[in-house]
């Protein structure tokens, strides 16, 4: 079963950039489709990102499309998110999450690091 460690989130000003890292360990990380998501308090966890498991095929969410990006190391068994231009409204804890070639769902969270976009 995988185990996910995010890392990278902190405070970063609004048009600054910001570098999330999802550590996986004890899987086959290849095997996995790879999320992020986020939320805030007292709202439901939303999609940011999605890559596939050879890391050809990313696909972002609208709000965030343009400015975030996903990508995948299979050899390092990471996964990043690279922020770029962050508002204030994307300010979340972020969550890497994994999701098994036969699951329809992601099974496989991490504990999640916050992001605070500042104004």
């Amino acid at each position: 079963q995988v185990q996910l460690v995010e890392s990278g989130g902190g405070l970063v000003q609004a048009g600054g950039s910001l570098r999330l890292s999802c550590a996986a360990s004890g899987g086959t990380f290849s095997s996995y489709t790879m999320g992020w998501f986020r939320q805030v308090p007292g709202k439901e966890r939303e999609f940011v990102a999605r890559i596939d498991r050879l890391g050809v095929s990313p696909y972002h969410a609208d709000s965030v499309r343009g400015r975030f990006a996903i990508s995948r190391d299979n050899a390092k068994n990471t996964v990043n998110l690279q922020m770029n231009s962050p508002k204030p409204e994307d300010t979340a804890v972020y969550y890497c999450a994994a999701k098994g070639r036969w699951n329809l769902d992601y099974a496989h969270w991490g504990q999640g690091t916050q992001v605070t976009v500042s104004s």
